[in-house]
Order: C-alpha cells, then structure tokens, then sequence
C-alpha cells in the first residue's frame, strides 16, 4: 500500500525560482524544469549564474564527468562571484582542502587517507551511542506533550553525535553546537556570523588536533576517537596534514550534521503527512521488523531528501548535459530534488512508498564524490525515527502546515522548525 499526498499543479510557463513559495515546495517548478528546460540557465540569489541540471540521467552523468571539476579556481566569474560559491568563510579560514572542494589525484589521496579513519566497522560500532543520545534527547521533552522537533531533537542528535565520534570533549560540544547553529542559519542571524563561526571552529579544531597529535599513544585503543584515527592515517608513509586534518574534521561536522538534522526533520514531516505510511512503519516496528525502516529511509531521502542541489562543480572543458553546451568555466549545479522526482526513472514518483525497492536514488550523490558520511546519516536517521514513532506513538502536527517555514540556502533542504504535540510519557516511578 502506498500513500500520496496530491503533488502541486505544475506551472504553465516557467516558473519563478528560490522564492519563499518556492522553498516550501520546490517540486512543481522542477517539474517543469525536466521538461521544458532541463538544462536550465538561472542567476542565483547570490548574483552568480549557473546551470540546473534537472533530470535523473543527466544529472547522474554530471555528479560522474570528472570534466567537471569540485575545485572553486575554474570558476569563469570575478573575483566578487567567486567568493559567493561553496560555504561562507571557508576561504578565508583556510579550509578549502576537503573532498567538496579538491579533484583527483588530490582528492583520490585524501578520500583513501580519511576513508582509513571513518571506517564502515567504526560507524557500526557507534550505534549503541547514537542510540543513547536519541533516547536522552527524547526523554527531554518526552513528559511535556510538545516539542520543536528541529531544535530539541533533530539539530542536537547529529551535533553531539559526530562531536563524540570525532573525540569533541564534552565539555567543549555545546560551543559547537551554538557554532553549527549559526552555520544552518544560513543569513538568519547577523551579518558575518557564519564566517565568525567557521572561524572559531576552525580555531578550535586546529588546536585540538594540535593537542591530540602531541598526545598520540603509539598503538590505537579500540575506542580511539575519529580525530586521532585521521592523525594517525597514512598512505605510503604520508600522513595528513594539520591543516588538511582541519579541513576534513570541518566538513565532516558541517556536512555531517546538518545533512542529519533535515534528514530527521524532513521524514518526520513527511511521516506526519502520509499516516498510512507510518502505520505502516509502525506496525513493522512493533514487530521488531527493521526491513521496512530501511527502506523507508531510503524512500525519505529521495523524495524530500536534505540535500536539494549537489555542492557546486566547475566546467573545465567544453561539453554537453543533456544536449545543452557547457562552456569553460561555467557553473553546474545538480538537482538531487528534481534528479529523485523523474518520471523516466521512478515509478509514481511523486508517492512516497516506504516499501520501494527499485531505489538507486542519488540523495547521497554519485560517482567519486558519493557522501563519505552516509552511513553514520543512515544510522541516525534509523534511529531518530524509529524511536520517535516508537516512544511517541500518536505524534502528531501542532498546528497548521501553511505555518512551517523552510529555511533558506541553496544547497540544503530543511525545515526552521516542527512543532508537534504527543500524549506525554508517564514518569518511570509511575510506569513501574
């Protein structure tokens, strides 16, 4: 059984982009895009000029042509447009050398060095401790009958999760939680605060990783934090350096993160919307089934997924997507959002069906760039639901949806807030 919600009209003519409207539900435009102008020249709200790529196989080969470039130095534009590309104040914070950012064989020797400290049996070892902040978060909030989703649960989980994974100490993580906080904000708070804030991050990190390197022990515990993992990592007797060490800790927890948070808070939403699909959920859960929360979150991702465009790439050579020329120097952007919503690839793709299993969806990108990350996105996000629909069984939108506001950005898709109300958990003195 699947569940639909009435998708939007799809505009007549072409359709205004990167408006409010636009933002709360983007779909119908990109409809239109993959149809009429898939290929889609547009001028950004930040003055800059690039192309949209709109449809599943194009934007497949795109995130794969290696002619298209991660690094900022091919962009064609001034000096002025340049610096209105990637995250606010990573330029001028010196930490431009992550795997966003850099190409092959830079890139191929930084994936292989971090890919040694982020290791799928580190991930998989972190699951009782994700499992344990889920469950403090909830107990939180769990006795009042209500909660901001966003800033109770959804934006804490991933924070101190890949601060504790990272080897943050405690006492240091609620600094980067107000930081991160900042960063998502994306031109909500004062002016400059995001690049205040990547530079105090990146302070921070540049002197704990300072501090761990000099305390390095000569053999790794079992237990051994992802930062001293990324210290100790070599290739050939090449290690990181502290700068690059830096640099990578910095997009782990931004990237890391706020894919996390929207990835909660976008399926929450989604789930509040399609009831039939979270009894389903629920259902399966009650059974002690896990086949369906996989699944399910596969389908979270590509149909409202937290990452709307993939990060910015740069034409280095002429060439064509989708019959459309690209010249040097151009800027493409993929449309993960409208690449997961085409007709020619996905079955009734404006249904969301937890159960789907032909699901090649490429919320995480594609090709050399795929998310480094994922996996620690997808145990958190498994568990954030789970619990949620679990522990708080009769979740439901405090409310009206024409009151919820997307945040703005470009790059990802979340919401500002999720109010919602729910029975209220007993105290454990009275459920005993």
């Amino acid at each position: 059984m699947t569940s639909t919600t009435p998708p939007a009209p799809v505009p007549s003519s072409a359709p205004e982009l990167f408006t409010w409207e636009f933002a709360t539900d983007p779909y119908p435009a990109y409809a239109w895009l993959r149809e009429h102008s898939p290929v889609h020249r547009t001028t950004l709200p930040s003055g800059v000029e690039a192309w949209l790529v709109t449809r599943y196989a194009d934007a497949k080969q795109a995130l794969a042509d290696q002619r298209l470039s991660k690094n900022p130095v091919h962009h064609a534009g001034d000096e002025q447009t340049k610096g209105r590309t990637g995250i606010p104040g990573e330029r001028k914070a010196d930490l431009m050398t992550h795997l966003l950012n850099i190409d092959p064989p830079d890139h191929t020797r930084l994936r292989r060095l971090v890919s040694k400290a982020f290791t799928p049996r580190r991930v998989a070892a972190f699951a009782p401790r994700v499992q344990e902040l889920t469950d403090q978060l909830i107990d939180s909030f769990a006795q009042k009958g209500s909660a901001d989703l966003i800033h109770e649960f959804a934006f804490p989980l991933p924070i101190y999760a890949i601060c504790d994974l990272l080897g943050v100490p405690p006492e240091d993580q609620d600094d980067f939680r107000d930081w991160a906080g900042m960063m998502i904000r994306h031109g909500g708070g004062p002016r400059g605060g995001v690049a205040r804030s990547v530079k105090k991050m990146r302070g921070y990190l540049a002197e704990l990783i300072h501090r761990k390197r000099a305390e390095l022990p000569e053999h790794p515990a079992p237990d051994e934090d992802l930062l001293s993992g990324l210290i100790r990592a070599s290739d050939h007797g090449e290690h990181l350096t502290e700068n690059e060490a830096a640099a990578m800790a910095f997009i782990l927890l931004f990237a890391g993160f706020e894919t996390t948070v929207n990835l909660i808070g976008n399926g929450t939403y989604q789930l509040l919307r399609h009831p039939e699909q979270r009894a389903r959920l629920q259902e399966s859960l009650a059974a002690g089934e896990r086949g369906l929360l996989e699944t399910g979150v596969e389908e979270l991702l590509r149909y409202d997924g937290p990452v709307e465009l993939a990060t910015w790439r740069f034409a280095t050579q002429e060439l064509t997507i989708g019959g459309q020329g690209i010249a040097v120097g151009d800027p493409v952007l993929v449309v993960l959002a409208a690449a997961d919503r085409d007709p020619e690839r996905f079955e009734q793709p404006d249904t969301l069906d937890l159960a789907r299993r032909d699901n090649q969806h490429l919320g995480y990108g594609h090709g050399i760039h795929y998310c480094l990350g994922a996996p620690l996105a997808r145990l958190e996000g498994q568990a954030a639901l789970a619990t949620l629909l679990t522990r708080l069984p009769d979740l439901r939108l405090t409310g009206e949806e024409g009151d919820l506001r997307w945040r703005g950005g470009l790059i990802m898709r979340g919401l500002r807030a999720l109010p919602v109300e729910f029975t209220p958990e007993r105290p454990a003195s009275v459920t005993r």
